[in-house]
């Protein structure tokens, strides 16, 4: 993969409708030299695994602020998963309790980020997560 630009898809599943955050994160890793996907709200985890496979994304990275993230990131990481997407790593950012998180990463997410996180440790943690350098466009 070296040499060529990472592929993400950001995406907000559910029904919550506030999504500043997740075009902020959008355009940090687009400035960071990535190719970026946003899906726009109220995404479902079946329209997401679907984008991820069409665009073929290296990371899927959901904007959650509903409290329904144990409902909706397995249904996503199960999707994936049917798909055979086994390599996309998926990344989470949002209101995610404390309590939530070790469980999270058992069933297959890569990295938790909560409110207020910079967004060059965003940023480096999806370079980290595939494990490519960049192409700088």
């Amino acid at each position: 993969m070296t040499g060529r630009k990472l592929r993400v898809l950001i995406a907000k599943p559910g029904l919550d409708g506030h999504d500043r955050g997740a075009k902020i994160v959008a355009r940090a890793l687009r400035d960071a030299g990535m190719e970026v996907i946003y899906t726009g709200l109220r995404q479902t985890p079946e329209m997401i695994a679907e984008a991820a496979l069409q665009e073929d994304v290296d990371v899927v990275g959901l904007s959650i602020l509903s409290g329904a993230h144990m409902t909706l990131l397995p249904r996503v990481l199960e999707l994936l998963r049917q798909q055979g997407q086994h390599d996309v790593q998926v990344m989470v950012g949002g209101i995610i309790p404390d309590e939530d998180v070790p469980r999270l990463k058992e069933m297959g997410v890569t990295a938790i980020f909560g409110p207020g996180t910079n967004t060059q440790i965003i940023v480096q943690a999806f370079i980290e997560a595939v494990g490519t350098s960049l192409a700088r466009g």
